[in-house]
């Protein structure tokens, strides 16, 4: 049985993490599969890519199986690797949502707080546990600490404590907590609210602010200055504010 188990839904697709029996223990094999369903996916038309998981729990990160006992070239080379992924998420052109349920820790929570979106139920937890092992949880740490902010980042990978869902939200590492049976429509919605609108504005749209999230004000702004200026002169920009104007729907280009 495969490792992602691959949906498409009309204009979306899901990709479900499928080692439940691992807990959805991120392998180098696991990761690569789900790297390359990624970058399959996202050579398609598909408007969006829903990443959810089976089993109890969501993810429980690295597969320390992988790991005891490896050299320090190869745990560099799986970091990488899972690095390489977490860029893949971001960098296809479609908006990719997390559905979380159960426990999502270390590696798991890095996968969570690398998707462009997050919606997780209330029964959910979130955690980087190296802090109170041996094992420090740096690389998960990247994108969660720019996720939920400094002093957040620095309590939760210090104290690797479970961090619930409600606090999730509070805190911007997801962006909805919802009851458990609510899970799968809430993460549809916001899917479908978030690929409203021009496919290719879109998937500029994201790769532009990735670009710009982590530069100084001033860089950000000369850097999106260009974007936002180029980007007028595409069809996309020029039908909508065409229908804008003649005040009706867009047609947007094929």
């Amino acid at each position: 049985m495969s490792d992602v188990l691959v949906r498409h839904d009309g204009a979306f697709t899901t990709l479900t993490l499928n080692r439940p029996e691992r807990r959805n223990a991120l392998s180098r094999d696991f990761l690569l599969a789900l790297t390359e369903a990624f970058r399959r996916e996202g050579a398609t038309d598909a408007r969006g890519i829903i990443l959810a998981a089976a089993g109890p729990v969501f993810s429980a990160g690295h597969d320390f199986a992988d790991m005891a006992g490896a050299s320090h070239a190869d745990v560099r080379d799986l970091l990488q690797t899972c690095t390489e992924l977490m860029r893949t998420i971001q960098s296809v052109p479609q908006v990719v949502v997390a559905r979380v349920h159960g426990l999502a820790t270390a590696a798991g929570c890095q996968l969570v707080a690398s998707c462009d979106l997050a919606v997780a139920a209330e029964s959910a937890g979130f955690a980087a546990p190296g802090g109170k092992g041996g094992w420090f949880c740096h690389t998960p740490m990247v994108p969660i600490s720019r996720t939920v902010g400094r002093k957040r980042a620095m309590e939760m990978a210090l104290t690797g404590d479970i961090v619930d869902a409600r606090t999730a939200c509070d805190w911007g590492l997801i962006n909805y907590a919802v009851p458990d049976g609510e899970l799968e429509k809430a993460t549809a919605e916001l899917l479908r609210r978030a690929t409203r609108g021009s496919a290719r504005s879109k998937a500029l749209g994201k790769q532009g602010l990735y670009a710009q999230f982590d530069r100084p004000e001033q860089d950000a702004y000369t850097y999106a200055i260009e974007v936002m200026a180029a980007s007028s002169q595409t069809p996309e920009a020029q039908e909508g504010m065409t229908a804008f104007l003649e005040k009706r729907p867009p047609a947007w280009p094929a």
